[in-house]
């Protein structure tokens, strides 16, 4: 195979690596698109076919399979790369809607050093299981501040769960973590009725809460988080804003601890 050969070749290799790779990620344009390269890799210069070219990339591959899955670990790491610099962004442009926005709730030290933001919803197991983590964290830490920001994104039952939250959080913000703690640790599923029943046993009276349910504001807050979570990249519960990096699931009180520090030596 002389030199002009083999650089198409090459060229095609690389194009149908490109192609696999478009597949496996279920993009038919992508996978498309490459098509084209792996054509145009067959220059006439090269005086060689698309068959034969295709058939020497289809011998390569399969004799080195690990070429594809390189260059899948290549992409994924470069999504990643891409995806967390695109969050300092937001989170530097949204500080205050994500830190310190006056609908989400606060626990631990209200004036606390290091913020983490817990996005959740009510109706989340696994944000049900995580709660233990963020009690634990306050508990070991009297310098965390812990802020709660509404993400119901799992069903109706959690939208209206979120909006009784919300319109009690305005109107008893000293009790709201007990409300938290309470409906996401109960037992079954959080509807609009129990999550009202909830506020009226912490002492809210229930006709105000209604009334405080009607609060256009309160969707315009939720908005605001869903796009937020959008430009951040959160598509799922819980996830959190540690400093300048995005946290995806429950991934555990050590992980969480490990991120925190990392965000105090920041400071």
């Amino acid at each position: 195979m002389n030199k002009a050969i083999l650089l198409g070749t090459t060229g095609a290799v690389a194009a149908l690596a490109m192609l696999a790779v478009g597949f496996a990620a279920g993009n038919p344009q992508v996978a498309k698109a490459d098509t084209a390269l792996v054509a145009e890799a067959a220059s006439p210069d090269t005086k060689i076919d698309r068959k034969e070219v295709e058939g020497i990339i289809r011998d390569y591959l399969l004799k080195n399979p690990e070429v594809l899955l390189e260059v899948q670990d290549a992409l994924e790491a470069k999504q990643k790369e891409e995806q967390r610099i695109a969050a300092l962004g937001v989170i530097k442009n949204a500080k205050d809607e994500i830190f310190n926005s006056t609908f989400d709730g606060i626990v631990g030290n209200p004036n606390g050093k290091v913020t983490i933001v817990e996005f959740y919803d009510y109706n989340c197991g696994f944000c049900k299981r995580a709660i233990e983590d963020m009690q634990a964290l306050t508990k070991a830490d009297p310098d965390l501040r812990f802020v709660l920001k509404e993400f119901p994104i799992l069903s109706p039952d959690s939208q209206k769960a979120s909006v009784v939250s919300m319109a009690f959080h305005l109107m008893m913000p000293e009790k709201y973590g007990a409300f938290h703690t309470a409906l996401l640790g109960g037992q079954g599923r959080a509807t609009e009725s129990i999550a009202i029943k909830t506020a009226v046993s912490l002492g809210a009276d229930e006709a105000k809460l209604r009334e405080k349910m009607k609060d256009p504001s309160i969707n315009e807050a939720l908005a605001r988080t869903y796009d937020l979570a959008t430009k951040l990249s959160i598509t799922g519960t819980p996830s959190y804003v540690v400093g300048n990096e995005v946290v995806f699931g429950a991934l555990g009180k050590d992980v969480l601890t490990e991120k925190i520090e990392a965000a105090k030596a920041a400071l």
